[in-house]
């Protein structure tokens, strides 16, 4: 006769206990964040009472905030804005290659790479410590006067501008990340037959990555911003658009409006930042491996 089967295990459940703690937590939560919310809209309120009762808020409101300049700068505006991001995403793209090489060659060993090690950290000197507007300028107007390459648009020489400058804090970035994994992640991966390149590429730079990526979204949340002084160049961006508007309106609305739309632009890349960095935060306080 065969055994009889075991009897099934009882399914857990938390204790009485627990369940008023979770009840105390979420009623805890929940009055934080409506505290939070009616101490945000009562200091909101008082900042736009007393704004609003300062003897020029009229005569600012009709310079600064007047909606029907607004609608007529739009299409100008967002057209310009478009030039923005396509210059951001080519910029994007440079800066991440340009800056992985310039961060792989730093942290190069042996004398025999020196002169690479050596021309590496002055360009990362160089660039870090020139204003970007300088550069632009200097790309912008020096190189095309050398008479070298033909005739480009101004949005290429900004992108140009932008890639010479972001690399620099990019790579020390990136070289930061790669001096913090330990060294036997390197040993280890040249024990396993892997050459300099490959363990780079599928040890090294992983987690590199991993340590730095709110450093470098941080970067790359500048150059959002900074991607508007293409402007000086004279492209016609979004900074550019309001300008132009702004000198057959008399009206700075659509500085504005360029404002607002480069914040909104900025908006989600600070937003994931902020929670790429809790999460990170996070990780390391449980003790997981980040």
């Amino acid at each position: 006769m065969p055994p009889p089967a075991p009897a099934p295990a009882p399914e857990w459940s938390p204790s009485d206990l627990e369940l008023e703690r979770r009840a105390f937590r979420a009623r805890a939560s929940r009055r934080s964040v409506l505290l939070a919310l009616l101490s945000t809209v009562v200091f909101a309120a008082l900042v736009a009472a007393f704004v609003i009762g300062t003897p020029g808020w009229r005569s600012v409101q009709q310079t600064f905030f007047d909606p029907e300049v607004l609608v007529s700068a739009w299409p100008r505006v967002i057209e310009g804005l478009w030039l923005n991001i396509r210059v951001l995403v080519v910029a994007s793209i440079g800066v991440a290659v340009v800056g992985t090489l310039l961060a792989s060659v730093r942290t190069l060993r042996g004398p025999l790479f020196f002169p690479l090690r050596f021309l590496a950290a002055a360009y990362t000197d160089v660039f870090r410590g020139m204003p970007l507007l300088i550069v632009l300028y200097l790309v912008g107007f020096g190189i095309p006067g050398l008479d070298l390459f033909p005739r480009m648009p101004m949005e290429f020489w900004g992108t140009v501008a932008l890639v010479l400058t972001y690399s620099a804090y990019v790579s020390e970035v990136l070289r930061a990340g790669i001096e913090a994994v330990h060294p036997s992640q390197r040993l280890a991966a040249r024990g396993l037959g892997l050459g300099y390149v490959a363990s780079l590429r599928l040890v090294i730079l992983p987690q590199a990555l991993r340590k730095v990526t709110p450093a470098l979204m941080n970067d790359f949340v500048s150059m959002q911003k900074d991607v508007g002084l293409i402007s000086v160049l004279g492209a016609v961006d979004a900074v550019r658009a309001a300008q132009i508007e702004t000198s057959a309106s008399y009206n700075f609305t659509p500085y504005v409006l360029a404002g607002l739309l480069f914040v909104a632009l900025a908006f989600p890349t600070i937003r994931l930042t902020d929670w790429v960095t809790a999460r990170q935060r996070r990780r390391e306080q449980q003790g997981s491996v980040v």
